[in-house]
């Protein structure tokens, strides 16, 4: 007879190798992408749509605009987009030079904007991008005063939520001799970031930060405030009383090229809570519709960008899918993923800086691997289809504008996205907790 073999559901296989290679190392566990758990998301709601009581709109003849301005708040010059579909902030150091170049290009073809990320404006991207939000973070890591200039937004960066409360990681093999010129660090050496910015002692210090970068460009272009999903509400408000124009939400669903794993396993809150909750906050400022949302964290599809649309967000940012779309996990090089101890599908060794496609590397012959037109057309090609997802379910939902979406026109399937949206389990009018 056959042994039986049992798991304990405590200690699993999982949790026997992380607690021997803990063991080994002596320290915490290091790796890039995002959250491995299940939570509740956008895909446990679904759109009631038209039948006898709305009509939907023809997608062959009646158009849907996608049309999205943010910043309107004191902006003269706010940022106005094609689609409501932005590409996040990921560093030139985490990225290779084609990786950006290639976003920036996609995200100029389609008529939005992409994002810098620690470590200062790389000028190829600058080129590429018809449209640049320019981060501020915290380490302030190649960051140019001249450079604000230039770009068409600013966004300071508090937290992501791949690392709520935690700082950027960058770890030595990925510092070069041009990353490291950029932020003034030793080559080859780890790049640590603080978690929080080193001028502020407390959110008041917030308005004053706005306030200097609002007159470094003369009252001309957006400042957006980042927050990773923790006390949404609270955190919203204090952005909106600081004087931001825009808050860029980002849910632990988020990804990250390094960082510790408890992070993005064990901090932070899903992105579908969060949303809500930040809408509750500009409703309850008085601010809804004159500050903008832009909500991150595992967007990955036009359904997820309709739902975001629909629960009070005015745009989404992406940044792990469009490393996918690009190339991140594709099943080419299959050897260089087995020397990482991977396969296809399953890396997520970004923080090595050995990335088998030439995406998050700033080895030159990895980086070759990553042709920038093919990956730019790639990138285009997924945002457009995105795009045409979004604007098929706003037309089912008979809307002429994908900013027309409502909650009246989502349902959840679970007892648990009904709470956290707030929405009647389908089918009933039972909303879970009320």
């Amino acid at each position: 007879m056959e042994p039986v073999l049992n798991t304990s559901s405590t200690f699993n296989p999982e949790v026997i190798q992380a607690i021997q290679e803990r063991a080994e190392l002596g320290r915490y566990m290091i790796r890039g992408f995002g959250a491995f758990r299940n939570v509740p998301r956008l895909d446990d709601l679904v759109f009631l749509t038209a039948s006898l009581t709305r009509l939907p709109l023809e997608g062959y003849r009646e158009k849907c605009s996608t049309k999205t301005v943010l910043g309107t708040r004191h902006a003269k010059r706010p940022m106005e987009l094609e689609i409501p579909i932005t590409i996040a902030g990921m560093s030139f150091g985490a990225l290779s030079r084609n990786a950006k170049v290639a976003l920036g290009r996609a995200a100029t073809w389609l008529g939005t904007s992409t994002t810098t990320g620690d470590g200062g404006m790389l000028p190829d991207e600058r080129e590429a991008s018809s449209k640049l939000v320019y981060q501020c973070l915290p380490s302030r890591y190649g960051f140019n005063p001249k450079d604000l200039k230039k770009a068409d937004a600013i966004e300071i960066v508090v937290g992501q939520g791949a690392k709520p409360g935690g700082g950027g990681l960058l770890l030595g093999q990925k510092v070069n001799q041009v990353v490291a010129g950029m932020r003034t660090l030793p080559e080859g050496v780890d790049q640590r970031s603080p978690s929080r910015h080193p001028d502020w002692i407390g959110p008041d210090d917030l308005r004053i930060k706005i306030e200097e970068l609002r007159e470094a460009t003369d009252w001309e272009i957006p400042i957006y405030v980042k927050i990773g999903a923790t006390r949404v509400k609270d955190d919203v408000k204090l952005a909106i009383k600081s004087g931001a124009d825009v808050i860029v939400l980002d849910g632990m669903e988020g990804g990250t090229a390094a960082t510790q794993s408890i992070f993005q396993e064990h901090s932070g809150i899903p992105t579908l809570p969060a949303l809500v909750q930040a809408v509750e906050a500009l409703k309850e400022s008085g601010m809804y519709g004159e500050v903008q949302l832009v909500i991150s964290g595992g967007i990955r599809s036009g359904p997820d960008v309709a739902k975001a649309l629909a629960l009070g967000a005015d745009a989404v940012s992406i940044g792990t899918a469009s490393l996918i779309a690009m190339g991140c996990n594709k099943p080419v090089y299959v050897e260089s993923y087995h020397k990482l101890g991977t396969e296809p599908y399953h890396c997520h060794h970004c923080h090595t800086g050995l990335c088998p496609v030439g995406i998050t590397t700033q080895d030159e012959d990895l980086m070759a691997r990553l042709p920038v037109e093919e990956a730019a057309t790639h990138v285009a090609n997924y945002l457009q289809a995105m795009v045409m997802e979004a604007q098929s379910l706003a037309r089912s939902c008979g809307k002429s504008d994908v900013h027309n979406l409502e909650r009246e026109d989502l349902v959840a399937l679970t007892l648990e996205a009904s709470a956290m949206s707030k929405l009647p389990l389908a089918g009933t009018d039972f909303v879970m907790g009320q």
